[in-house]
């Protein structure tokens, strides 16, 4: 096991932002999962999980082992000719799995291409873009306590998740690394082209004649459009999520703001767009220099080069202010700050 001391961070965040961690370990196995864990034990340290880099802020250095996980490998569980489980390592990019499934004719991801981060984060927060979510094609997940270093396999349902939410983010928060998660997919799955934009991309297709690669091509465009690619401006993706309200707080929001889209849900609660909200505030291009919201997502935060995980939270702060000063809607952050 390769521990680095006062170890340079910045190449595994999509923010670039300066950071160090005191301790360093990337891990490729169960084994060294565990001996990590044992020696973040030994030696009294603080675990923080590190998978794309994708969803996290620095706001300060973090004091403790960093442990990244870089496993590789899917595996097909089973396949009956039109359906196919497979168990994909944590370590494994998400998009990078997304395009394997395309390729081998596995439906059912296709609206998830081009999400960043790796497969371990995936279950963590029920990601989901384009009507689909990880909960509609996941079958388990095994994980590694950080406490016993034993391997427990949670089903769907253990997990609990829900928009933006599971059991690793509430109560079992901290307890458990995720080390693979399975997926169901299907030959044969018909095609989420609910959202406007993808049924716009998909105009000139037959819809006899459309695929999931189609899907996914569409998905890949529209993403690309709006959101900026990390390796040339750093970012996290949306920074907060769209606020779930109740009815009648809905009822007052859109009494005073005709016009708010929304979202009904199963429940009787109303899905807001943080995005709209962010840009009716007038942030959206807000430049700060070195920082500023994205000029065609709002929701997309932005590290143009030079700026610190704190200035980049001062302006998440200001923005989440004004918001709630102006709609009464407090956002909550989608991004995970280490402070």
């Amino acid at each position: 096991m390769d521990i680095q001391y006062k170890a340079d961070l910045n190449r595994h965040l999509t923010f670039q932002v300066p950071a160090e961690s005191t301790h360093f370990v990337q891990v490729e196995s169960d084994e060294e999962l565990k001996e990590a864990l044992k020696f973040s034990k030994e030696e009294k340290l603080k675990i923080l999980l590190l998978g794309g880099g994708s969803n996290i802020l620095f706001i300060n250095n973090y004091e403790g082992l960093v442990i990244k996980i870089a496993s590789r490998g899917i595996e097909v569980i089973s396949d009956d000719g039109r359906k196919v489980a497979v168990a994909v390592e944590a370590g494994e990019i998400w998009h990078d799995f997304v395009l394997r499934a395309l390729d081998e004719g596995w439906g059912g991801v296709e609206n998830l291409a081009l999400i960043p981060g790796c497969v371990g984060a995936t279950p963590m927060q029920n990601i989901g873009a384009y009507g689909v979510e990880i909960k509609d094609v996941m079958i388990w997940l095994e994980a590694i306590s950080t406490e016993s270093g034993k391997l427990r396999r949670f089903s769907l349902e253990e997990c609990a998740l829900s928009y933006r939410e599971s059991i690793f983010k509430r109560e079992e928060k901290g307890k458990w690394v995720i080390v693979r998660v399975a997926y169901s997919l299907d030959r044969k799955s018909p095609l989420n082209t609910n959202y406007g934009a993808i049924e716009g991309e998909l105009k000139n297709i037959p819809q006899q004649d459309r695929t999931h690669r189609d899907v996914a091509n569409a998905v890949i465009k529209i993403r690309s459009s709006k959101l900026p690619d990390p390796k040339v401006i750093g970012n996290a993706g949306s920074f907060f999520k769209n606020p779930i309200v109740s009815s009648e707080d809905f009822e007052n929001i859109q009494a005073k703001t005709p016009g708010i889209p929304n979202y009904p849900q199963s429940d009787g609660r109303v899905k807001l767009a943080a995005g709209w909200l962010i840009d009716q505030a007038g942030w959206k291009g807000h430049d700060r220099g070195t920082h500023g919201v994205h000029d065609m997502q709002a929701l997309v935060l932005v590290n143009k080069g030079g700026a610190t995980g704190k200035e980049i939270w001062q302006l998440a702060n200001d923005v989440r202010d004004s918001v709630e000063n102006r709609f009464g809607i407090k956002l909550e952050t989608e991004v995970n700050q280490i402070t």
